[in-house]
């Protein structure tokens, strides 16, 4: 039951909604939550939400496509994103600006399996180095 609730957290945690999953992760891992079981429940969830944020960025462009071409400055918007979408995507694991981060990459319709190369792997990296930096 534990590994549902900190997957539910970490998924929400992803999305654009104000969560955090780091702290629930840690008291997972302090009330004797076994390291693997809390990195699988935890990164499922986190990379899940991820995929989602990146499909509905992915349709979002389709709803705003003639008005992003049709002005100089979302034409410029997207020529620089995606010029320097993937290098963005190296912060898409930092709270607050990397859930967007993951919407952006979907309406600038990044390569999808580099979506989830970049971001996912930095996704378990941060629970991976939360986890080892041995606070509990």
């Amino acid at each position: 039951m534990a590994e549902i609730a900190l997957f539910l957290s970490a998924f929400l945690a992803a999305t654009i909604l104000p969560f955090s999953s780091e702290a629930t992760f840690l008291l997972a891992l302090s009330n004797d939550m076994p390291l693997i079981n809390a990195m699988i429940s935890a990164s499922s969830g986190n990379v899940l939400a991820i995929i989602l944020n990146y499909f509905l960025g992915y349709f979002l462009y389709e709803k705003t496509k003639t008005k992003l071409l049709s002005s100089k400055m979302g034409v410029k918007s997207l020529e620089y994103g995606h010029k320097y979408g993937y290098y963005a995507l190296l912060l898409s694991w930092l709270p607050i600006i990397g859930d967007p981060l993951t919407l952006v990459a979907g309406l600038l319709r990044l390569k999808f399996v580099w979506f989830v190369i970049i971001a996912g792997t930095l996704r378990v990296a941060r629970y991976y180095f939360l986890a080892s930096l041995g606070i509990i």
